[in-house]
């Protein structure tokens, strides 16, 4: 089995449209989401070695110093797959993007690690 990156997307402007709708819609999408959240998760356990985070503000280091960043990455979790395609397909239907404000999933494969913790 092989692992893969996978990292959840959300542009700042879909997740400040969802910040703008009142509490309570935003209560109901999160009341409806995150069982469905929870459901893929357990739904694909075998494949989920490390449930990974959300994350929040980017700092970017440079040779240049330390500065405020931006990009489109909200959270990851680690995926194990026989391949590519399986990896990717576990998210075919994920909340991430069919009910929360994220605009998709990218996968991609470790070349070394990662160091789950585990002795192999």
């Amino acid at each position: 089995m092989s692992h893969f990156l996978a990292v959840y997307t959300m542009p700042r402007a879909a997740l400040i449209a969802f910040r703008t709708l009142p509490k309570a819609e935003q209560d109901a999408v999160d009341a409806r989401g995150i069982p469905l959240w929870e459901e893929w998760g357990k739904r694909n356990t075998a494949h989920l070695p490390n449930l990974g985070g959300m994350v929040g503000k980017t700092r970017r280091v440079t040779r240049a110093g330390v500065e405020d960043a931006s990009n489109t990455i909200c959270g990851y979790v680690i995926v194990e797959a026989e391949d590519i395609d399986q990896a990717a397909r576990l998210f075919a239907d994920h909340p991430h993007f069919t009910l929360f404000s994220g605009d998709g999933v990218d996968i991609t494969p470790f070349l070394t690690g990662p160091d789950l913790g585990r002795a192999e």
